[in-house]
This record gives structure tokens, C-alpha cells and sequence, in this order.
């Protein structure tokens, strides 16, 4: 590391702290000739996301596009904006740790349609139909059936008392 007032490369830490939630190393270090102090920042050098589309481009990740499609689907929903930035933010840690650099838009949409599930009916539907594209009514109600279904089971599932034996 070169020092920023008289350009020797002789110096050494004398204080190193974690900064940014982790994601960075910020070092204190001084210059063994003129004694001057700097400060120096160590970041991960993550390898860019990118986003395989269906018609086969690919485009560089964007959370802020993430976040607005799960914001769409969830207008007048009881859904805070602080869990929308949640799901986005567990969708791309857990895209970023698999790996690859690389990443199919539509397991990126079916982990969204994961989060949404368990959290609103209504804005699971309402991501679904936009991200299936679905072309008539019958696709439509086969699913909203399907997802009755799936309730019906867990709420009986949920009350089944176990009798003694």
C-alpha cells in the first residue's frame, strides 16, 4: 500500500474494524518514513449476477427490479415494505452463495412466489398470473383451486387432534 502524502510503500496497520454490516475491512495504517496516517477499505470482489431470460438475453441482477415486481404484487396488501426488502434481500443472498453467476428468471420467480405463499394469498395470486402468464380464465382458477385445496389441507391438518392410545 502506498502512503498518500510521501508515496513509500513501508507501512503497517494499527487498527483494523469490520465495517458495512460485514461487507467491508476498514485498516488504519501509517507510513514507517513520514509517519503520516490513511485509512484503507478491503472489499469482496463479488462476481456480477446475471439474469437469464426466458427469450435467452441475459441482463445484469437488479434488487430495485426485484423489489418493485414484489411491491406491484403486494399494492394494498397488508405487506410491510421492510418484509418486500427482506424477501428481496433472502432471494439475492441466497442467488449470490449458489453460486454460478448466473441465474434463470424463472427461479428467480418461483422463489418470490415461495416468499409470497405463506405471506398473502392475494399477492401470491396476483405475482403468479403476471409470472405464469396465464392465457385464459380456466388456468387461472385451476390454480386459485389448487392453492384452496392446499389451505383446506393445512388448516385440517392444523386442527386434527391425536387421540391416545
Amino acid at each position: 500500500m502506498r502512503c498518500p502524502h510521501c508515496g513509500c510503500r513501508d507501512n503497517h496497520v494499527v487498527d483494523t474494524r469490520s465495517t458495512g454490516q460485514g461487507q467491508a475491512v476498514r485498516r488504519r495504517r501509517e507510513c514507517k518514513e513520514c509517519r503520516g496516517r490513511f485509512t484503507t477499505y478491503e472489499y469482496i470482489q463479488e462476481r456480477p449476477l446475471r439474469v437469464l431470460k426466458a427469450r435467452g438475453d441475459s441482463e445484469d441482477f437488479e434488487r430495485a427490479k426485484l423489489v418493485r415486481s414484489i411491491q406491484v404484487a403486494c399494492a394494498k396488501r397488508p405487506v410491510s415494505p421492510s418484509t418486500i426488502d427482506a424477501i428481496a434481500g433472502n432471494i439475492q443472498y441466497t442467488l449470490t452463495v449458489e453460486g454460478g453467476g448466473e441465474v434463470r428468471s424463472s427461479r428467480i420467480g418461483e422463489m418470490v412466489m415461495e416468499a409470497l405463499k405463506p405471506l398473502d394469498r392475494v399477492a401470491y395470486v396476483r405475482f403468479a398470473s403476471v409470472y405464469r402468464n396465464f392465457q385464459d380464465i380456466q388456468e387461472f382458477q385451476e390454480m386459485i383451486a389448487d392453492l384452496n385445496l392446499r389451505r383446506e389441507r393445512s388448516l385440517r391438518a392444523r386442527d386434527q387432534v391425536e387421540l391416545p392410545i
